[in-house]
């Protein structure tokens, strides 16, 4: 089983939009029992938490549904335990190697899978909850690209 951590600052926004949007893509492809999915923050700001209503909203317009979720704090156990941690933005990457320091897990950003690899914008500055859920549909198709071509998952 793969387990994934998807990372932003808050971990009410970005990273919980990727950790919904993943767990439905991969229930939709038949590939629930290959994944174990989750998101945190690299900030105490909004921990305990639900997601910003700005993703509710776009996720109930997609028809996807919110994974239970309060927003959670990203701790060093966290890299050892969890195969790919994955933040939105660089600073979400410098936040990350600096709380995890040396761990087995892959970190990356999730537009590093795709053919233009470049941060995610924030949507709780930009109040634009399209374009993060279409970069993110972008990242994650990508990602599990990546995993296919690795041989994790399946081919569909």
């Amino acid at each position: 089983m793969l387990r994934i951590l998807f990372i932003c600052y808050g971990n009410i926004c970005r990273s919980t939009m990727a950790q919904s949007v993943l767990a439905f893509m991969v229930r939709k492809r038949d590939l629930r029992e290959f994944f174990q999915i989750d998101s945190a923050a690299t900030h105490r700001d909004e921990i305990g938490n639900p997601p910003h209503r700005g993703t509710l909203q776009k996720l109930r317009e997609v028809h996807i549904p919110s994974v239970p979720h309060r927003a959670r704090l990203l701790t060093r156990a966290d890299g050892e335990s969890f195969d790919y941690i994955i933040g939105m933005d660089a600073g979400n990457l410098r936040d990350m190697r600096r709380i995890l320091g040396d761990c087995r897990a892959e970190l990356a950003l999730l537009l590093d899978y795709t053919d233009r690899p470049r941060d995610i914008a924030d949507p709780w500055f930009t109040g634009n909850f399209d374009e993060t859920y279409d970069d993110i549909v972008c990242g994650l198709n990508g990602f599990l690209e990546y995993l296919r071509e690795k041989g994790e998952i399946p081919h569909a």
